[in-house]
């Protein structure tokens, strides 16, 4: 009962980690605790949150997963060494989950959990789909499989998790993409950037598409053609030649450009190229490399033609190469517009890679297919992937707490082009940051516009290379923690887009340091309070 004999309803989830008794014992102590006047302060549901390590009623619980584990390696940040020791003793469908990227960025087809489910159920084959899991989820999944085959741990038929895969609504999944018109890229970094970065513009009126704030962008892109070239002619093949994989028949060319991964070298190239190979020598390193060994220190820099270019004595059959390579995969980016403020086109804010290794310029596949190889009015196959766990509080009067920095700005150029367009009334505050104020403040104008007009209420900013010593916007979150902590108390949402390893860890570890020190926990109930706010879904992640 309350102070005004109103019944509580149980405080304590039913799926908390405790027995029948502790958690009416549980219930009973903090109703009691709700029920006192004077000087005993109420406990908050944050607080009891933060206890139970799971959401109180109400405050964004989800269901139980099938699995009653928790899944402690759903998370980007731990190298997957970590999360394999974590999954260490659990069925193989679970170690399989460990191996993915965790990201659930859904280029797959499906999200981590779903696509490790549908491999232990022998729905899916294909072992090499996690793109940001890249060579090192492929190898794991071949061992697990191995394993699975064997009648290892994993029961016989699994009951697949029913998430995410391909939607029959033509453009909501890679498995049905759409075609959208480019409209044209304008750069947003300035001159002498070390990052190339363009905000780009697609038009969606023909074909209809929609989004919301938070959801992803995926695209069909296709290799460049000097490196198709390149390869056909280390094949000594001509490009317009036809070859037969898979059931189909394409010129060479077509295959290269528009199939086939020409990427890192996957460890079936080394072992075809073990095949093929003469030389007692050259066997050996071939199939240390598909081991995933490095005897030569140079793995890391071998891409499909540099793998090639490696064994210049070793010419597989072109049938037989595309054999040993991974599909194209589709690429995602975060939208970076809102359609409430941008009707009929999405928007995408993007950094071409182009980096040197030895003579050779190396590209990145989707980022330098928007920057050179398509022109305005050109077709893009395209689909719109829903956002899972990133998204707008529904209620506009609700803060959010953005960081943001480089290309990470992008969800949040759309959160704010979405509270101004819809008059949201709660605060916005925004961390972001980069190397050079000068060449990389991204959308300064916008930024500045978005302030003007009240939908960004506190701007706070961090330039790594402008002064004696490197400020993150880690360090702008440590500097700021009493206010932070404030609007963490008066119930914000935090956010945070970017690299998964690096960026994204630290904020983290800057978060709990501030609850820490400025809402007087110990450095375990920190940290158990951020873990509150992740499964109530007020902390909420897009990385990559």
């Amino acid at each position: 009962m309350t102070a005004q004999g109103q019944i509580l309803p149980p405080l304590v989830p039913e799926n908390a980690p405790f027995s029948p008794e502790q958690r009416a014992w549980l219930n009973g102590f903090f109703a009691g605790l709700l029920s006192m006047d004077g000087g005993m302060q109420a406990l908050s549901r944050d607080a009891a949150t933060a206890l139970l390590g799971s959401p109180l009623p109400g405050e964004g619980a989800s269901a139980p997963k099938e699995e009653d584990d928790g899944a402690p390696w759903h998370d980007a940040s731990i190298p997957i060494d970590e999360r394999m020791e974590m999954a260490a003793g659990k069925p193989v469908k679970r170690r399989m989950y460990a191996a993915m990227a965790q990201q659930d960025c859904g280029q797959c087809g499906y999200l981590c959990e779903s696509y490790s489910a549908a491999i232990a159920a022998g729905e899916e084959k294909k072992l090499n789909l996690c793109v940001p899991g890249g060579k090192e989820t492929t190898r794991m999944l071949k061992k697990l499989f191995e394993e699975l085959d064997g009648g290892g741990a994993a029961p016989a038929k699994p009951a697949p998790i029913p998430a995410a895969p391909a939607a029959a609504e033509p453009g909501r999944s890679r498995e049905t993409p759409v075609e959208a018109a480019f409209l044209s890229k304008r750069a947003v970094s300035g001159e002498g950037s070390d990052k190339e970065t363009n905000h780009v513009e697609i038009d969606l009126s023909a074909c209809g598409l929609t989004y919301q704030p938070g959801d992803s962008f995926g695209l069909f892109a296709t290799n460049a053609p000097e490196l198709c070239l390149a390869v056909a002619a280390r094949l000594g093949v001509a490009p317009e030649a036809e070859v037969t994989h898979d059931g189909h028949t394409l010129p060479l060319a077509a295959w290269l450009s528009e199939r086939m991964s020409l990427g890192a070298a996957p460890d079936a190239l080394f072992e075809l190229l073990g095949v093929y190979a003469e030389s007692a020598d050259e066997k050996q390193t071939l199939a240390k490399l598909a081991e995933g060994e490095d005897p030569d220190g140079d793995l890391a820099t071998l891409d499909v033609l540099a793998a090639l270019e490696k064994f210049p004595a070793v010419t597989p059959p072109a049938a037989e190469l595309l054999g040993a390579l991974d599909p194209l995969q589709p690429r995602l980016y975060s939208i970076s517009s809102a359609l409430s403020a941008d009707p009929g086109k999405v928007s995408l804010t993007v950094a071409a890679v182009r980096y040197r290794i030895g003579d050779r310029t190396r590209l990145g596949l989707a980022s330098t297919y928007l920057a050179d190889r398509v022109a305005p009015g050109d077709k893009l196959k395209v689909y719109v992937q829903k956002a899972h766990g990133f998204a707008l509080p529904k209620d506009g009067a609700v803060p959010i707490v953005m960081v943001g920095p480089g290309t990470g700005i992008a969800p949040f150029r759309s959160f704010l082009r979405d509270r101004k367009a819809t008059n949201a009334a709660g605060g916005a505050w925004l961390f972001y940051g980069h190397q050079h104020e000068a060449t990389d403040y991204y959308y300064r104008d916008e930024i500045a516009e978005l302030q003007a007009a009240g939908a960004l209420t506190k701007l706070s900013l961090a330039w790594s290379r402008d002064g004696a010593e490197k400020v993150y916007v880690q360090d702008r979150m440590r500097e700021a923690g009493a206010e932070l902590w404030s609007w963490l108390e008066k119930g914000a949402h935090f956010y945070v887009c970017g690299d998964a390893k690096r960026m994204a860890a630290d904020v983290e570890k800057a978060l709990v340091e501030v609850v820490a020190t400025h809402g007087g926990r110990s450095a375990d109930e920190a940290k158990a309070f951020v873990g509150g706010l992740k499964k109530a879904g007020r902390y909420q992640a897009d990385v990559y």
